[in-house]
């Protein structure tokens, strides 16, 4: 029925086969059978869901069963939809076009995401001295993020977060952003409105509403004095709270042009100072200390272990 309307359709004989099929080409839409020898079609489903690669892949699970408790089960197995046997082909067609149309969507916004972190990826790459700081924040968030216990969204929006916290900075003029010596007020009131521009970017995709707080807020303080809003307390988001600890951190410990890096306990030291001050969250900065002192380090791209062997 499907090849007679002009779908391309590929056949597995069961789950085993189904998921070694998607390793070699993604499917846009899977029809299954609930009932399927070796790998069943609920477990085939809670498997591909599982997987961020594949999780966005409509399943529609094809069944002879009724009950209303077969289908909870496939619900929560990720199942985006039924067909019941003897199928329907009316209802069928109907089906595979409307959850295609919503896969169409769906690759467009991970599209216009992917161009946002490459964009950010390339605005750190015009400076040699912050080469790899996007790919460390992201692995200091999610791993501080583990630490506080958070959830997989929120560790989600850590790792998204920590690659676009500066896309904002495309709206400021190179001749301040990589300025070697120490800003002018003016030029310092203009950097500060990168939060805000990144903001605005991240604005036009639904799939980035919860990293909005983390590029706008991430130069917040608790006690006020941060930017762009003067936020402090719980008024300043906890993931943006996590990412401003992260990013002070990675500042501290990898080389600037106008000093060298200092160490991780020295780091840590630097950030108890400012938990002092009022300007960290001590929760936040315990975590970090935790998972430094643990000996986990994120992985350092090979640009900057250059970098320092030439250095």
């Amino acid at each position: 029925m499907l090849r007679n309307e002009g779908y391309r359709v590929q056949i597995a004989r069961d789950g085993t086969e189904a998921l070694d099929r998607f390793r070699i080409e993604m499917p846009d839409l899977v029809l299954m059978d609930v009932m399927m020898p070796r790998l069943d079609g609920l477990e085939t489903c809670r498997r591909l869901k599982a997987d961020p690669g594949t999780r966005l892949v409509p399943v529609v699970l094809v069944t002879s069963l009724n009950d209303t408790e077969d289908r909870i089960r496939g619900l929560e197995a990720g199942a985006d939809d039924f067909i019941t046997k003897p199928v329907n082909a009316a209802e069928l067609k109907a089906r595979v076009r409307s959850l295609l149309r919503i896969k169409r969507y769906t690759d467009e916004l991970d599209t216009a995401e992917s161009v946002i972190v490459s964009l950010a990826l390339t605005i750190e790459a015009r400076d040699q001295y912050t080469d790899g700081h996007c790919q460390r924040l992201a692995a200091y968030a999610v791993r501080v993020g583990t630490e506080l216990g958070l959830g997989e969204d929120d560790l989600t929006a850590l790792k998204k977060g920590g690659f676009l916290h500066d896309i904002g900075k495309v709206g400021i003029p190179d001749d301040v952003l990589l300025k070697p010596t120490v800003l002018t007020h003016k030029e310092y009131l203009l950097m500060q409105q990168h939060t805000v521009i990144g903001d605005r970017l991240c604005g036009e995709l639904r799939s980035l509403r919860r990293v909005r707080p983390i590029v706008r807020h991430h130069h917040e303080r608790l006690d006020g004095t941060g930017y762009p809003d003067g936020l402090s307390g719980d008024g300043i988001p906890l993931l943006a709270q996590v990412m401003s600890v992260v990013d002070v951190f990675d500042a501290l410990t990898t080389e600037r042009p106008y000093r060298d890096p200092l160490a991780f306990d020295a780091a840590i030291l630097e950030l108890e100072a400012e938990v002092r001050r009022g300007w960290r969250s001590r929760e936040i900065v315990s975590a970090l200390s935790r998972v430094t002192s643990s000996g986990w380090r994120p992985e350092i791209p090979p640009a900057v272990v250059e970098q320092r062997k030439r250095g």
